[in-house]
């Protein structure tokens, strides 16, 4: 992309903050360039926050359903998903899908529970129930 070409539309998932991209400038050099964003990246930034809002919300129905626990929940609201839960407390993934079962997440000891708390940034209390 040529320097003159970067875009600058404007872009509100931006909260009127600039990012850097790469351009080439007039020499052909690659230079970090300033950008507003442009109308296609806002559009499509907030089409995945409407359907990971959206997810989070199929995840509350579900816990209200008695189908899934509320780390489910939790964890989606967070814009998490199993393999990066696991990752964030050092659990096997199998163990973190196990713990999306109501019966099982019930069960579950506080130094566990402090792990996922501590992994989605909430007290343990929080974590055991829905905003």
């Amino acid at each position: 992309m040529d320097l003159d070409a970067v875009p600058q539309e404007g872009n509100r998932t931006h909260a009127g903050l600039r990012k850097a991209i790469y351009a080439r400038d007039a020499q052909g050099r690659m230079v970090v360039a300033p950008s507003a964003g442009w109308e296609v990246e806002e559009i499509v930034t907030t089409q995945a926050v409407d359907a990971m809002a959206a997810e989070a919300e199929a995840a509350r129905l579900r816990v209200q359903q008695g189908s899934a626990s509320t780390l489910e929940y939790w964890m989606s609201a967070r814009r998490m998903d199993v393999p990066l839960l696991a990752q964030s407390t050092g659990l096997w993934q199998w163990r973190v899908r196990r713990h999306l079962q109501p019966a099982r997440f019930a069960r579950l000891s506080s130094s566990l529970l402090d792990r996922y708390a501590q992994a989605l940034g909430l007290s343990a209390e929080q974590l055991r129930h829905l905003p």
